[in-house]
């Protein structure tokens, strides 16, 4: 079974089993990941925003125009930031690294 590795906040790694077919929020909701997904993966947010490792970043298809409209919400935005709703797990993407950002912003808490 694929692998990818989640980087908390305080720098600490944790790797998981990473199924076919399920998000990098899935899996992180599956392992206990702090990754909030306040609309439970249906692009409608970007509390999932995740910063992908460089080395993996251009293995990813393209953010589609959604997506990059709920990233330009995110917090602590960077070059290689995704959603983890949008990202589906493949067998190319085994052994996928992402680090979770310092904060997130949720637009119906943080009004």
């Amino acid at each position: 079974m694929p692998k990818m590795t989640f980087v908390k906040q305080d720098g600490s790694r944790v790797e998981c089993e990473a199924p076919l077919g399920l998000s990098v929020l899935e899996i992180a909701h599956r392992n206990s990941i702090d990754l909030e997904g306040a609309c439970e993966g249906s692009l409608a947010c970007s509390t999932c925003h995740v910063v992908i490792d460089p080395e993996w970043y251009d293995v990813l298809a393209e953010a589609t125009e959604d997506e990059e409209d709920m990233l330009d919400l995110a917090f602590g935005l960077t070059h290689t930031s995704r959603l983890g709703c949008q990202i589906k797990m493949t067998e190319e993407l085994d052994g996928l690294v992402v680090s979770l950002p310092s904060a997130t912003r949720n637009m119906q808490v943080d009004k």
